[in-house]
């Protein structure tokens, strides 16, 4: 059966064989057996539905020991036959072109190359799913073959819930990844819920079709990273020589090393999955590797001392380099961390004193002793971030919860006021007040022909655009700006394309939807030569309330509301998305934030053309107007300048207090 034939088939008409996992490849670890006997049953009853019912005998057994021996069932009886990988958009079968673009965008998340565990349908951060289990890929695919351009997808956590009748303007799809009660929002009940197949933990880009492999965060950390050394460095200063200390190597974390070799500087990055180290070897985003902490700090001492441009995987626990680093007095310029700790418990960060299959083993089968290790850990290592923060480390959070579980298992992380951390989250110190602050975020498109001429001509033009816009660029943007065009720029050169013909920059609400008209009209003329999906990292301007991440740089209080992230979502969906998402959790964790994303295809049309000025407007502004009234200055003066050119814009603005004025009185 071919390819579109499948596709089209959705679940098989013939009960295929039984398969099983792939051993080269990384799979999910083993989640922890939370159900009741009880529950169990349910689960295996909410999987037997997907299928007739003279199969059920035969799967019910089989979902069983996999619900026994994984923690949850993912049906691989039924994953399909052909390679996973995003295909030029004319070889999918479907009547709606926006459609055969999320299809596009689907398969691209669930490529091995691109996907951390792809049998088990996770795209990054251990838990970042697209689906729950693979009769849910199955259906959506059939149903996105099946839709017209007046029909609505809606994906209810992974499941298909069904076409609905709607209209052309409308959303082709309506996504929604783990809304759960707020009550009912704590880990363990995404562990429970998860496995009782009811909900799923999207991710950011993983459940909301949006990941374009490791550029994206590469692009972001590159950013990061070049402005904490600013920071630390000061003005005239190189980070050439300089050491970058982090941890992890994994679907999100694997850029670190090349943002840092971007960003000019020594970068070592400690993994304990060896299989995720050589992984980022062998694909060239880590130069070198060392498994043995002498050889580390000999060839940390001889990159420093000969001012090299390099990054090097630890193949070990990052607890261990810091500690050594510290009795061996290496200068740490830049420290950070990334391993996937919004997800602590369950493979997200692995501690030290046990190898990667001891935690995997104990992970399992005594959860409680693996949290207690955990913490330990968390506590050795923050103590030994501290010691070197003495000697001049600066240290930051990256958006992945350690601060947060440092805190909560004791460790000394807080600010003497006992409600902040003693060091910033990287949105706090950094993206939030150079960046989101005046509306630049990860905007990004792929390129649906698959070809590599088209996304070269995507860089030209937003390389022409951004000059254009840098000639009147106030003051306070100019750096981003060149940043961002010296980086579209080298692109290319840097070889950063991992599954779809993809690209990243960071652009304001003017530069995104000029970038967007310019590819538009590209596509008219035949320069391009198939349409474009535009869309953005969740973690950007508007997309994303988080408390400590996103949104840590609003200080008026209203950091852990999520008006804006619904609003966000809602605005999109009626202004032109092509799909829309929104999802509890991402980044930092279950019950942690609220983020939303989308989806525009770009296909040439006058309606797109109004499509993505209407939505790419509202989906920045949106931010700015909110970052504004909790009195961000550099908000405050962006969104004046909106206004200041979009007559239709109205926003309301805060009247600055003169705190002296409060010292006065009685509270």
């Amino acid at each position: 059966m071919s390819f579109q034939n499948q596709l089209i088939q959705g679940i098989p008409a013939v009960l295929p064989p039984k398969k099983g996992r792939n051993p080269t490849i990384s799979h999910a670890p083993k989640r922890k057996d939370i159900l009741t006997p009880e529950e169990k049953k349910l689960a295996l009853m909410n999987a037997l539905r997907y299928f007739p019912r003279e199969w059920h005998s035969e799967l019910a057994i089989e979902f069983l020991e996999e619900l026994k021996e994984y923690g949850r069932i993912y049906m691989y009886r039924f994953m399909p036959d052909y390679p996973m990988y995003a295909r030029p958009i004319s070889e999918y079968p479907a009547k709606s072109k926006q459609a055969a673009a999320i299809m596009l965008m689907i398969q691209n998340n669930l490529d091995p190359a691109v996907a951390q565990h792809p049998e088990e349908l996770i795209t990054y951060g251990g838990n970042g799913a697209v689906f729950q289990n693979w009769a849910q890929y199955l259906l959506t695919m059939k149903y996105l073959a099946e839709m017209t351009d007046e029909q609505t997808l809606h994906m209810y956590s992974g499941h298909p819930m069904g076409l609905f009748p709607s209209s052309p303007e409308a959303p082709r799809v309506i996504v929604t990844n783990g809304m759960m009660i707020p009550n009912y929002s704590k880990p363990d009940d995404w562990e429970r819920f998860n496995a009782l197949g009811v909900t799923q933990y999207g991710q950011m880009t993983a459940g909301s079709y949006m990941y374009i492999g490791p550029q994206g965060i590469v692009h972001g950390t590159t950013i990061t990273v070049m402005n904490a050394f600013r920071k630390k460095l000061g003005p005239g200063q190189s980070s050439k020589g300089k050491l970058f200390l982090t941890a992890g190597l994994g679907g999100m974390s694997g850029a670190q090393p090349k943002a840092g070799n971007i960003a000019g500087c020594v970068t070592v990055c400690a993994e304990v999955n060896p299989a995720a180290a050589r992984k980022r070897f062998e694909q060239g985003w880590v130069d070198e590797l060392v498994d043995n902490l002498d050889q580390l700090v000999e060839r940390v001492t001889q990159a420093k001392a000969q001012e090299e441009v390099v990054s090097i995987a630890f193949l070990g626990n990052v607890v261990e380099v810091w500690e050594r680093f510290d009795t061996e007095n290496i200068l740490i310029e830049l420290g950070s961390d990334q391993t996937s700790l919004h997800n602590p418990w369950a493979g997200g960060y692995y501690p030290v004193g046990l190898s990667f299959e001891e935690s995997n083993q104990l992970m399992a089968e005594n959860p409680e002793a693996f949290k207690a290790k955990v913490q330990e850990s968390l506590r050795r290592q923050a103590a030994a971030i501290n010691r070197h923060a003495a000697k001049g480390t600066y240290f930051f959070d990256y958006g992945n919860a350690f601060l947060l579980e440092t805190s909560r298992a004791g460790a000394e992380v807080m600010a003497k006021n006992g409600i902040d951390f003693r060091y910033p989250s990287y949105v706090q110190d950094i993206l939030g007040p150079m960046c989101f602050d005046y509306g630049f975020g990860p905007f990004r498109w792929v390129c649906t022909s698959g070809k590599a001429e088209d996304l070269r001509k995507t860089d030209q033009i937003a390389s022409s655009v951004l000059k254009e816009l840098m000639i009147n660029a106030p003051a306070s943007i100019s750096q981003q700006m060149q940043d961002n065009l010296t980086w579209i720029e080298e692109a290319e050169k840097n070889n950063l394309v991992v599954g779809s013909q993809a690209r990243i920059l960071y652009a304001d609400a003017e530069g995104r939807a000029k970038i967007a008209d310019a590819f538009n009209q590209a596509i008219v003329s035949g320069e391009i030569s198939a349409p474009i999906v535009l869309g953005r990292d969740h973690h950007d301007v508007s997309g994303t309330d988080s408390p400590y991440r996103e949104t840590s740089n609003i200080y008026d209080g209203s950091r852990f509301t999520a008006d804006m992230a619904i609003h966000n979502v809602i605005g999109d969906s009626f202004r032109g998305a092509t799909w829309v998402s929104i999802h509890n959790g991402g980044g930092v964790g279950w019950g942690e934030v609220t983020n939303g994303g989308f989806g525009l295809v770009l296909d040439g049309s006058q309606e797109a053309e109004s499509r993505l000025k209407s939505m790419l407007f509202y989906d920045v502004n949106n931010g700015i107007a909110r970052r504004a009234w909790a009195r961000n200055s550099g908000s405050m003066e962006a969104i004046q300048r909106e206004m200041d050119r979009t007559p239709g814009l109205k926003v309301t603005v805060p009247e600055l207090v003169d705190e002296e004025l409060l010292f006065n009185l009685d509270f």
